[in-house]
């Protein structure tokens, strides 16, 4: 399963599996399943690091990549389509970042690993973290 990691499930995947559903973990945690992380979440990590909101043993330059590489995660980077399909979304999230996840899945055809609910009433395929 090609699956896109929501910044929250990706982060507790490093910090505290415990809080992901069994079901889930065992999902990614699978040899054939293939993780991905957007540049969209490392950007949402980088600002809420900056804001004091995130806290990490190091700066998101370093923090994000190391882990992504040790991890086996591939990083999703942003295109120009991935961008343009947020537009055509219908407005059930304000959350840029989620939309731009969203849009994403969509165009990547991965699955979106999440816990809100919200992105459930996008036509895009979830797991429920």
């Amino acid at each position: 399963m090609r699956i896109l990691l929501d910044t929250h499930v990706w982060l507790w995947m490093l910090s505290d599996p415990g809080k992901l559903r069994d079901s889930a973990r065992e999902v990614l945690e699978a040899r054939e399943s293939e993780l991905h992380l957007s540049a969209a979440s490392a950007w949402e990590i980088a600002i809420k690091y900056r804001l004091g909101k995130l806290p990490l043993p190091e700066e998101p330059a370093l923090f994000v990549p190391k882990r992504l590489e040790r991890d086996g995660v591939r990083p999703l980077p942003i295109s120009h389509a991935h961008a343009l399909a947020e537009a055509g979304l219908p407005p059930h999230h304000r959350d840029p970042f989620d939309r731009l996840l969203v849009a994403q899945a969509r165009v990547e055809g991965l699955v979106l690993c999440t816990v809100d609910p919200m992105i459930g009433r996008y036509d895009v395929e979830t797991l429920r973290a």
